[in-house]
């Protein structure tokens, strides 16, 4: 989105399907996404052997955060989580990791509603210390220098510009500040894996999901000023036990149970992307 004019801000376009899975759809209510999270999880700590419990689902969404926010290091100042859902997360920041504060921005404003009535009682105790705002990846409604880290968890997926993403980080930033992304891209940027992703994933062929190579993201980021960026692969940890949770629901050969597959031809993968701002 564009600013009106200085200082101001319009409303953000969301895109329709991105409007219509996290709006009237409401992914958070799915049953694969138990406990809130909307994110596909991170599995290391959870025994894949065994039958998996809800409880189990909740702590590979949450263990996801912490992984992310490990990397982030919020710890002690003011942090912002793009993408931030039903808020789940940055109430998992607030509680876990105590920075000065919080603030969760959302494209979608039904998502952004439900974020609020979810942490209602939080907001009302922690007001000095939570927000959450509505605004676009690529063009955060905040000042320059903001923030300590910023930080999103399995969002940059949806989100249509990298490079404006990695812009608007690097102004957000004040110097020091970091940044710690945690999302799905290809694995390089063979121009054959969009067309393999949209044959094999819905989300894909949609266009909820964009098909991208991980080196899309490392790359805007450095050319935004961005230095110590990197791409570590988190794939062994998310898409077998992901998997796993999935056949609960799904049969094999449906099309969620293509993410793993995908994975295994190495075309697509889990990264957390980190930099700072020097």
């Amino acid at each position: 989105m564009l600013a009106s004019e200085p200082g101001q801000q319009s409303d953000p376009v969301v895109r329709p399907a991105v409007w219509e899975t996290y709006g009237p759809a409401d992914l958070s209510a799915v049953p694969v996404f138990a406990g809130g999270f909307i994110n596909f999880g991170y599995w290391k700590s959870v025994d894949l052997e065994g039958p998996l419990s809800q409880d189990d689902r909740v702590r590979s969404e949450q263990d996801l955060y912490r992984h992310v926010l490990d990397a982030a290091a919020p710890s002690g100042g003011r942090a912002v989580e793009v993408g931030c859902g039903l808020g789940l997360g940055c109430a998992l920041a607030l509680e876990e990791y105590v920075p000065a504060g919080i603030t969760g921005v959302d494209i979608h404003p039904q998502q952004l509603q439900r974020a609020r009535d979810t942490n209602a009682r939080l907001l009302a105790a922690r007001p000095d210390r939570l927000r959450f705002v509505l605004g676009a990846a690529e063009d955060l409604p905040f000042g320059d220098g903001e923030f300590d880290c910023l930080y999103s968890v399995e969002a940059a997926q949806h989100f249509p510009d990298l490079s404006a993403f990695a812009r608007e980080t690097a102004r957000v930033l004040r110097p020091g500040g970091r940044v710690a992304v945690a999302s799905f891209f290809t694995v390089d940027a063979a121009p054959a894996h969009a067309d393999r992703l949209a044959g094999l994933l819905d989300s894909f062929a949609s266009g909820l999901d964009i098909a991208r190579p991980v080196s899309g993201l490392t790359d805007a980021l450095a050319d935004a000023g961005l230095v110590d960026v990197r791409a570590d692969s988190i794939g062994p940890q998310v898409w077998p036990g992901w998997d796993r949770w999935l056949a609960r629901l799904w049969e094999p050969g449906t099309w969620p149970r293509n993410f793993l597959a995908a994975w295994e031809a190495r075309i697509l993968d889990y990264y957390v992307v980190t930099a700072t701002r020097p």
